[in-house]
């Protein structure tokens, strides 16, 4: 019988009210990789989808949109790979307990995915990285003239 009821605290469950944590939505980032096939959970059109998202990156995104956001350390089922690169969960309260939308911006799970996928290109941690690639590369091709020198003696 514990057992069973164990089961009934983690199904759905008609009594909890939309601001309660377990009726949030979930988003894996999985769900909007362009790099994942649809067997490997992607959820939205691979052309709007973005490389390797991460869930602070969708944490950030959502947390600018004034949105009710949760993070958890949780790893998708159908993800491969156990990295913790790969590990975390987002919740987001799509909801109010009177059953309205509580941003009218975003009337489903869909609508935030799309949204995410649109504004992670313009963090400043995406575009930084190109720029930071750049400058990693110049001291070592500065290095490589040296070894060059070296070898045309």
């Amino acid at each position: 019988m514990a057992g069973s009821s164990s089961v009934r605290v983690l199904s759905f469950s008609p009594d909890k009210t939309h601001s309660e944590f377990e009726r949030w939505v979930c988003i894996y980032p999985a769900y909007i990789n362009k790099k994942k096939s649809i067997q490997q959970g992607r959820r939205i059109a691979k052309e709007k989808c973005i490389d390797n998202p991460t869930h602070q990156e969708i944490r950030d995104v959502l947390v600018a949109a004034n949105l009710k956001v949760g993070v958890e350390n949780k790893l998708y089922s159908r993800e491969r790979s156990k990295e913790l690169l790969h590990r975390g969960r987002i919740r987001v309260q799509l909801k109010n307990d009177d059953g309205e939308l509580y941003n009218d911006q975003f009337p489903s799970r869909e609508s935030l995915m799309l949204h995410v996928c649109e504004m992670i290109p313009k963090l400043k941690s995406r575009q930084v990285k190109p720029g930071g690639e750049q400058q990693q590369p110049a001291p070592s091709t500065g290095g490589g003239k040296g070894k060059g020198k070296k070898g045309r003696r």
